[in-house]
């Protein structure tokens, strides 16, 4: 394992190695993926896609949040912020439809990795594509088809979509990668975690997971020769837990978080209704019945907790400046889109609560999480959180700039997006046809499409049904109808989420009238409710979703209520 002393060395070594995207590599990745076709429409512009992970709707000061982000707000105004994009619920399942353009269980992460003991079972005894855990062999993926095209191709950060011998990010298109290959770990002592180009490499003392994503994807902007296009996945691990952050950054939010959650969440929504980004009548949905009156909280650490997770988006936001940086130095900053979004809502999951001796939140000591009341917060205004298909689940910002073509400073109110879009809309700007093979077999088409109309005319809108599963959880979204189910609703006991019998029976809400569901039109409806369940049980029986009761026989929870 190569090892490297100090941070300045470690930061200077990230990128040492040759391209392996020039004339031979090209090669080779042209012979892996057929049906290549660029279009000729003066030059082809850079991509970079940011994904942070369990960050909340309304963190960010562009939706709304008190967190400053001063370099995603700059994105924001100078590009177009969408009110209506969704993920997948979940890390495993959003970063497979992001890198495939498909639905997830289409892409082979219908559930996630088969990476602890409650999953492995499901992934190992079904042993059909659909749930293997990984991306599948006959899935194109973005960078797949862009290398292929000639873009130099760069992944930062986290995978968490195969960790075997085919499966890694070097393996599914990357040139050059660094980051970890699985879910979270400790920002600040990553262990054997951390890999670069295929090979493990140990990280110095003193660092810090989002500074060194920040530095090598800026130094992957830096040397992309020039006249040649590059496609840059920046997926950072902040905010997930454990929360960790430098102590200035901390120092910097104390004091902001004394008056509780329902003071944020009120002032939240006060924004987001000023920018624009959600309508003047858009309710507040009433505080989570697990989270509770700010008077009656451990004040002194749940304000800590706040600050930290606060830390660690501003901390990601530094990073965000210093690719920001890397394009202007670049002359490339003009003519490169830039993607912002989150892998799923907020993170309620109790990490570290129930610790014997816990160290509080911070330092590279501690290992706990923000909690459920602050994850309602952070999904201000809506309800539920990562793992559910009501809003606060799957609502995500989506920032999208590329200054030549894209107008500064819209809102697009009118579009629904989903992430198996994104794939669809970088070929589109890059003018490259959907590939039809690989590596000799038929590939599988996706089932995203472009959105780079939307985002050019904020004004335009082409929406179409969508659709979403995990652990049971269900939801289908017509125009603005919403049809949603909950699994289970068990919540003070996290580790057993998606576990028990299904509770939850099929709710509809019109988004357009009440975005944070609250008032469930089900009763009043229910020949629209068997026409959307209908519409569903078809989607789901062409993707190959399983009964999530007879997913769990199979070992995955062992608890059954």
């Amino acid at each position: 394992m190569r090892r490297i002393a100090t941070r300045r060395q470690f930061l200077q070594g990230l990128a040492t190695l040759p391209l392996l995207a020039g004339s031979s590599g090209l090669s080779s990745a042209r012979q892996g993926v057929a049906g290549i076709a660029t279009a000729a429409k003066g030059q082809r512009p850079n991509i970079l896609l940011v994904m942070v992970d369990d960050m909340g709707f309304s963190d960010v000061g562009c939706y709304g949040g008190e967190i400053e982000t001063p370099n995603l707000d700059a994105l924001a105004n100078g590009g177009v912020r969408f009110s209506q994009f969704y993920n997948c619920a979940r890390c495993c399942p959003t970063r497979a439809s992001l890198l495939t353009g498909m639905y997830p269980h289409r892409a082979g992460i219908g559930y996630m990795e088969p990476h602890n003991r409650y999953n492995r079972p499901i992934v190992q005894k079904l042993g059909i594509p659909e749930y293997q855990g990984a991306l599948r062999q006959d899935c194109v993926t973005l960078p797949e088809a862009l290398r292929a095209a000639g873009y130099h191709t760069w992944m930062t950060g986290k995978w968490h979509v195969g960790a075997r011998d085919g499966e890694r990010p070097w393996e599914r298109g990357f040139a050059r990668s660094f980051g970890i290959l699985g879910g979270a770990g400790n920002h600040f002592r990553p262990g054997t975690a951390l890999w670069e180009d295929g090979q493990p490499v140990a990280a110095p003392d003193d660092y810090y997971s989002t500074d060194a994503f920040s530095a090598y994807a800026a130094r992957c902007i830096r040397e992309t020769p020039a006249g040649q296009p590059f496609f840059d996945y920046v997926a950072y691990t902040a905010p997930h837990w454990p929360i960790q952050a430098h102590a200035q950054d901390i120092a910097r939010y104390r004091g902001r978080y004394r008056d509780g959650w329902d003071v944020i969440r009120r002032n939240r929504l006060r924004k987001l209704k000023q920018q624009g980004i959600l309508p003047a009548a858009t309710r507040l949905s009433p505080r989570h019945p697990e989270s509770y009156p700010w008077q009656e909280a451990d004040q002194p650490d749940m304000e800590l907790r706040m600050a930290v997770y606060a830390a660690m988006i501003h901390r990601m936001d530094h990073g965000v400046g210093e690719l920001r940086q890397a394009l202007r130095d670049a002359g490339r900053e003009r003519n490169t889109l830039v993607l912002f979004l989150s892998d799923n809502g907020g993170c309620a999951e109790p990490y570290g609560r129930n610790a014997a001796h816990p160290i509080p939140p911070g330092p590279a000591e501690s290992d706990t999480g923000v909690f459920l009341p602050w994850a309602n917060a952070s999904n201000t205004p809506f309800r539920l959180f990562k793992h559910w298909m009501h809003e606060g689940g799957i609502a995500t910002p989506l920032i999208a700039s590329w200054p030549e073509h894209i107008p500064a400073g819209a809102v697009q109110r009118n579009q629904t997006g989903h992430v198996k879009d994104i794939m669809a809309t970088c070929l589109d700007a890059a003018g490259v046809v959907p590939p039809q093979a690989r590596q000799g077999r038929p590939a599988q088409p996706g089932d995203g499409r472009s959105l780079l109309p939307s985002m050019r005319d904020p004004g335009f809108a082409a929406n179409e049904t969508l659709f979403w599963e995990h652990e049971g959880n269900r939801a289908v979204r017509e125009g603005n109808w919403k049809l949603v189910s909950v699994y289970n609703q068990i919540h003070e006991q996290m580790n057993r989420v998606g576990a028990g019998r299904r509770t939850g029976q099929w709710e509809l809400y019109h988004l357009a009238t009440d975005r944070t569901e609250l008032l469930d039109l089900a009763d009043a409806h229910p020949d629209r409710v068997r026409a959307m369940v209908a519409q569903y049980e078809a989607w789901a029986a062409e993707l190959g979703v399983r009964d999530w009761e007879s997913l769990l026989r199979l070992g995955g929870y062992h608890q059954l209520d």
